[in-house]
């Protein structure tokens, strides 16, 4: 896809390269999953790889240098905490950090791709422009409104084109979050999405997002596809909540969100 157009995102998008489970499959067909983990904001990093784990990963494993024993006791079973020593890099399917923060040495891991595969930059971690050459098309930043304008302080005029403005400069796709989401690619691919709901302007969601198209990624959708799915079940899944939504709903939500579009 290659437009100067910006074209409403919808699951017609997708749909035909959303990952499905063949019946002779196994964990490692469905990815392997790597997400860094915060050295002190533990629930943002909870958030993320309960919802990569949800969304249909195969394997998520938790890289936490600090606090491990909180990691163990506070996220399901089937997601693994490890130390450096425990992860072996040519298994690694996607990475993703900065749900929460992250070590400086976990930050340089990801910028120099140490695990040679896709990447996902959230909230700190979205790097400087000093760092924009260590990125390409297989990485994916996102930023909300705020941080954008931390990062990206020279950009101006409307949403879109803004969005788009930074993926060319860093030749990553930019997933800028808000009422209104624009996926961009370097290519010059725009995407809006607006199948969302105000109850998603709460603490937290952010981090599920990041989880959730981490986990698409890890089971081979392609990127900008991964993102634009992510961006619309994370909506459909709080419009289908409604009123008194949490970060934690969202999660609890993907299984239905699911089945409909599998059906």
């Amino acid at each position: 896809m290659n437009t100067a157009s910006i074209i409403t995102n919808t699951p017609d998008i997708w749909r035909d390269c959303f990952p499905r489970p063949t019946p002779n499959g196994h964990k490692y067909n469905r990815g392997h999953a790597l997400i860094f983990a915060a050295p002190s904001l533990t629930g943002a990093t909870r958030l993320a790889a309960g919802a990569c784990s949800r969304i249909g990963a195969g394997l998520v494993s938790v890289l936490a240098h600090d606090n491990g024993d909180i990691y163990r006791a506070t996220l399901d079973a089937d997601i693994m905490v490890s130390d450096s020593q425990a992860i072996d890099a040519n298994k690694i399917s996607v990475v993703v950090g900065g749900s929460g923060g992250m070590r400086d040495q976990d930050y340089q891991a990801l910028l120099q791709n140490r695990y040679d595969c896709p990447r996902v930059f959230d909230a700190d971690a979205i790097p400087h422009f000093q760092d924009f050459s260590k990125l390409d098309s297989h990485c994916v930043l996102t930023p909300h409104a705020g941080e954008f304008a931390r990062k990206f302080p020279n950009l101006s005029g409307n949403k879109a084109d803004m969005a788009l403005d930074a993926a060319k400069a860093t030749g990553a796709i930019v997933v800028l979050k808000g009422a209104e989401t624009i996926i961009a690619h370097p290519d010059g691919s725009r995407i809006v999405n607006v199948h969302a709901s105000p109850y998603l302007a709460k603490a937290g969601t952010g981090d599920v997002l990041a989880g959730m198209i981490t986990g698409l990624i890890a089971q081979g959708m392609p990127i900008f596809e991964a993102c634009c799915a992510g961006v619309w079940m994370h909506g459909d899944a709080a419009i289908y909540f409604g009123p008194g939504l949490i970060a934690t709903d969202i999660i609890d939500t993907i299984p239905a969100i699911l089945g409909d579009i599998l059906a």
